[in-house]
This record gives structure tokens, C-alpha cells and sequence, in this order.
């Protein structure tokens, strides 16, 4: 049995699946993955939203059951990850002059300025994340900390993450139904990264797209932090929607198709090899040209990447990415996209697996079980910056 203030456990609410990633923190504030639970929500979430509550909270208590008969721990508590289109991201600067003028930046400074760079969002909106991404002095970029500089102005540039309040509430409310205290509540898209990015990575400038089944999150990180991120509304189920149709196939039959002989890249060598197979009721056999599946896969997924493409050079951030591009989601699995997507971005693509060490199970390192495991570190995190602070205060009190 595990020492339960030791146990972080982060939820994923999924388009076809919920996942749940249990973590042991160690003393050096890493996290250990111990557990995992998954189990399918049978159509109760739409485009990562919830629209059927009853099939969603089915789904969480037996990826919750899994989880802790596999950790062996009792979950009472999660850092709840959200997404959906409502969701967005945007960059604030915060200007405050220095008084007196040439005097040294201290603390209240500080306070002023992020104060400052909070954006006027929407009545209906919620902030999930303000990150910090570097100070400027008097002019000076790229300044870590400004503490104890004279200056006579100090700016902050911040990206900031919100989304509607009740849209981000709805998953919140139907965890705490279950008896779950939800300890935090993070973008999918700024917690994807952090069991596979290194910070030399994130420094040098990445870029991260988890295609999901019906949402597809993006994120780049530059200087070392998150400055851009989006969510777009499409995902693996409209690729198998397209297979459907144009094909004229049942939905359960493209997506096997598209599983067993799916293809980002048309080859010409495939062009004109068959699929044979029998319908899904017993009728008489059908035949696919294998072009086909991969033409309409091509097209659904170039034209998804152009999508963010055509994002990421309108913000012009595509030109300071030199760390590479990491794919996650399920359908990161599919065959050749990966040249698909440097060829689109010009970026190297960077290996999508968790580290050994990190975890108990090979199937942890799967690409579509990354977030829920990047819930976890973030709870990681959260506790261990929690526990500094208790401990300098204590320090403080007592003199130490």
C-alpha cells in the first residue's frame, strides 16, 4: 500500500475514452506512474465535451476502479483535465513604471506587473492558466528575474488560457458527484507535454499536437514555457467519418479499416492493391483500393495540419521552433504521419514515448495515454511547489 500524500492521480475525460493516470511522488519531485485506468464512454462525450452524464460517470467510475485496484491506493481526489473549442489562448503584456524612477525592482514591483498583464476576458469565461513567459527591463528582453535591477520600467509577457466557465464546470461537477474532490483543474493542451519535453527542448522551441478522436489540442513552447496553444473540433472520428462516406462503408467498418490499413502518405506502390472483406451483416463481399482509403485519409489530415500551420505562421512562431514536434493521441498511431506532418511544418518529429523509468507498464509510453499521465506530473508539481512554500514559511515562522 502507498502513502496516499504521496499519490497524485490525474483524469482524462476523452472523446471515446476516460483515462486515469495515478503517480507516486518522489522526494525529488518527480513522479513515478504506478496505475492506470481506462474505459470507454460510449458516446457520452462529443468533441471533448460531455453530452451524456450518465454514460460519462459510468465511464469514470470504472476507469477510477481499474486504476486503483492496479496502484493498489484509493483515489479520493484528481487534477481534472478539460478541452473543448470554447477553450482559447492569448498573449498579454503588463506594463508598470518603477517608482521611484531608477530605484530597484522588488516583490510589490512584481505584484504590479502580473497584475498589469491580466487580459479583460469575457463575463462568461474562466482563467485556467497564466504562465509567465519572460520580463523585459527598460527594453532589455529575456530577462529570467528582474528582483534587485534598477530600472525605471519592468514589462511581463504572459500567455494566458480561458475558457467558458460553465463548459469547463460541467466535468467538474460530474467528478464531485461521484465523491471525487478535484484538487486542480488544467488544459489538456498545457499539461500533454510534460512526461516527454525536456526543458532544453521546450527552451530550443516544440511544438505538440495530440490529435484525439474528436479534438485536436496544439501547443508550442518557446523559452522554456507555453506561448501559443489551441484547440480545433476535428479528430480520428472524422477521418472514420469520411472513410464512411466516401467509401460507403459503416462507420464500425472504417474504423477497422482505417486501423488496419490506414495511411497518412498515398504510396504509389498500394495504389491499385485491394482490401477484401465481407459487410458487417454477412452480404456479399466488398473490395476497397487501398488509394482510395489513403487519399481520403490524406486529405482529412493535411488539411487538419494546414489548419495549425496556417495558425502558427499568422502568430509567425513557426520560425523559432528549432526543438521539433511531438505527436500524441490515438491517431498518432497512424501509418506514415509523421512524414506527412514534417513535410507540412518542416519540423524533426521527436519519439513519443515516456521514458522507462517512469513508469511500470510498456503500454504507458502509447501516445493516446500522455495526457492523463501529464495530468499526474502537473498534480506532481502542483504538490511539490505547495510543500516549498509550507516549508519556507515554517522556516520564516521559526527562524530556521
Amino acid at each position: 500500500m502507498f502513502d496516499r500524500s504521496q499519490i497524485v492521480v490525474g483524469l482524462e475525460i476523452g472523446t471515446t475514452k476516460v483515462c486515469v493516470a495515478v503517480g507516486e511522488l518522489a522526494k525529488d519531485g518527480s513522479c513515478c506512474v504506478i496505475g492506470l485506468g481506462t474505459a470507454p464512454t460510449e458516446g457520452g462525450v462529443c468533441k471533448g465535451e460531455i453530452v451524456n452524464a450518465d454514460l460519462v460517470e459510468n465511464a469514470v467510475r470504472l476507469a477510477l476502479t481499474q486504476a486503483e485496484n492496479e496502484s493498489d491506493i484509493e483515489i479520493g481526489s484528481v487534477y481534472l483535465g478539460v478541452t473543448g473549442s470554447h477553450i482559447r489562448g492569448l498573449n498579454k503584456r503588463g506594463i508598470h513604471p518603477v517608482s521611484p524612477v531608477g530605484g530597484e525592482i522588488d516583490s510589490e514591483d512584481i505584484r504590479q506587473v502580473v497584475s498589469a498583464a491580466r487580459p479583460a476576458i469575457a463575463l462568461e469565461e474562466e482563467v485556467l492558466h497564466t504562465v509567465r513567459q519572460y520580463f523585459r527591463v527598460d527594453g532589455q528582453d529575456d530577462v529570467k528575474n528582474p528582483v534587485g535591477r534598477v530600472a525605471s520600467r519592468l514589462e511581463l509577457d504572459v500567455h494566458v488560457v480561458c475558457g467558458q466557465r460553465t463548459r469547463i464546470q460541467n466535468p467538474v461537477r460530474l467528478v464531485k458527484g461521484l465523491g471525487i474532490e478535484v484538487e486542480d483543474i488544467a488544459f489538456n493542451g498545457r499539461v500533454m507535454g510534460l512526461p516527454l519535453l525536456t526543458p532544453e527542448i521546450c527552451e530550443q522551441g516544440a511544438l505538440i499536437i495530440d490529435l484525439g478522436a474528436g479534438t485536436t489540442e496544439y501547443a508550442v513552447y518557446l523559452n522554456g514555457s507555453l506561448s501559443h496553444c489551441g484547440v480545433l473540433p476535428i479528430g480520428g472520428d472524422h477521418v472514420t467519418n469520411d472513410l464512411a462516406v466516401g467509401l460507403k462503408l459503416t462507420q464500425s467498418r472504417a474504423e477497422r479499416l482505417k486501423i488496419s490499413h490506414g495511411s497518412a502518405v498515398c504510396d504509389p506502390c498500394l495504389e491499385s492493391r485491394m482490401v477484401n472483406f465481407s459487410s458487417d451483416i454477412g452480404l456479399d463481399d466488398k473490395q476497397i483500393y487501398v488509394g482510395d482509403l489513403h487519399r481520403i485519409i490524406h486529405a482529412r489530415l493535411d488539411e487538419l495540419f494546414q489548419l495549425i500551420y496556417a495558425d502558427l505562421n499568422r502568430n509567425k512562431l513557426l520560425r523559432r521552433i528549432n526543438g521539433g514536434l511531438l505527436l500524441l493521441g490515438g491517431v498518432a498511431r497512424t501509418s506514415q504521419i509523421d512524414l506527412l506532418a514534417q513535410k507540412i511544418f518542416g519540423l524533426d518529429i521527436l519519439t513519443n514515448s515516456v521514458p522507462e523509468a517512469d513508469t511500470v507498464h510498456d503500454f504507458l509510453s502509447c501516445p493516446e495515454y500522455v495526457t492523463a499521465i501529464g495530468l499526474a506530473k502537473h498534480g506532481a508539481r502542483q504538490t511539490s511547489s505547495d510543500r516549498r512554500k509550507k516549508r519556507n514559511l515554517f522556516g520564516w515562522l521559526t527562524g530556521r
